[in-house]
């Protein structure tokens, strides 16, 4: 099989595209002709040698990176009912990598059978992605009549998010840089979508829904752009940050103030990563309900993952594009 291999830690470049053995399925697993590989920005911290939120073991090299896959089960090993051959299935491979290739093995426990309605694209998009926005709604769930706002309401979780929010019956707010991304968070159901590399951007929420206006702020790049954000929290309203994009990979910028702040402002603040996520989701074994929720809510067309392709060929093109915050929607490689 062809794969994406990494035999130095380093930049994108060092994601090379090689021949390699193809993988053998042990007893209990399956092997999946990969049509669609997720990359997620833990891949790309990963690639540089960085272990984000201490919850990743360290990488062994080389290695292939990529832990999110979909495609056609085409191969069982012992133990595994034969009726799995020729499924479509999506899998999260958990710590173990592997994904960027074009053939993959993983247990039968990993297994989501896809409906037919939903591409293979569309449910890579949905598993660690998916999860998360299905997690941070466990932190802020969302009514019909609250006011939500996301940041970087054009990426994979916001633009997720967006569209959750508004089939609640939310007024939403998503803000995104630059006028394409402005756009495609309109079309998602955004009631307003503000552009937040402009300084005046607040100006913009303000003016068209008064002063304060939020209920549910969901952030996941930290800095100056979150902290604009918290101080359109309405009394009450709650922050949720699960991210730091704005401060680079390994960053540690989260924007959450201080319980002196949040008292001040009148606000709650919240932080949804590693461990926090797992207890208020009821534990690590939690996350493939989220997984389930989140292609639940696909195929009955609620959510319409964004989806931005690259060949596989071309892993390293796809980690600059998404480092450099050129991306919409989920990145996903196609073999």
């Amino acid at each position: 099989m062809h794969a994406i291999r990494l035999h130095a830690f380093g930049p994108p470049e060092n994601l090379t595209y090689e021949k390699t053995d193809d993988p053998v399925p042990g007893p209990g697993q399956v092997r999946i002709a990969v049509a669609a590989a997720g990359v997620h920005l833990v891949d790309a911290a990963l690639r540089r040698g960085v272990t984000p939120g201490g919850i990743w073991p360290a990488v062994e090299l080389p290695t292939i990176p990529g832990r999110e896959v979909a495609g056609t089960v085409e191969s069982v090993g012992e133990g595994v009912a034969r009726s799995w051959l020729g499924q479509r299935v999506s899998a999260h491979l958990g710590m173990v990598p592997g994904g960027y290739a074009e053939l993959a093995v993983t247990g039968t426990e990993t297994l989501h059978p896809l409906p037919d309605n939903v591409s293979e694209g569309q449910a890579v998009a949905v598993l660690g992605t998916g999860r998360m926005a299905m997690g941070l709604l466990r932190f802020a769930p969302i009514e019909p009549g609250d006011t939500v706002l996301v940041l970087a309401a054009a990426g994979g979780i916001g633009s997720l998010l967006v569209q959750y929010a508004a089939h609640r019956g939310a007024t939403v707010i998503g803000a995104a840089g630059g006028r394409d991304k402005v756009e495609a968070v309109r079309r998602l159901g955004a009631d307003l979508a503000v552009d937040y590399d402009r300084p005046d951007w607040p100006e913009a929420v303000l003016a068209a829904f008064g002063e304060r206006p939020v209920r549910h702020l969901f952030e996941g790049v930290g800095g100056e752009r979150a902290r604009a954000a918290i101080g359109l929290l309405a009394p009450g309203g709650g922050h949720v940050a699960y991210g730091t994009a704005s401060s680079g990979l390994g960053g540690t910028e989260l924007a959450n103030p201080t319980p002196e702040e949040q008292a001040a402002l009148g606000i709650t603040s919240q932080v949804a990563l590693g461990p926090a996520l797992f207890e208020r989701i009821g534990g690590l074994e939690r996350l493939r309900t989220l997984e389930d929720e989140a292609l639940a809510l696909v195929g009955d067309g609620v959510l319409v993952p964004l989806v931005q392709e690259f060949p596989l060929a071309d892993a390293a093109g796809a980690h600059r594009a998404l480092e450099s915050r050129a991306t919409m929607g989920k990145v996903v490689l196609r073999p």
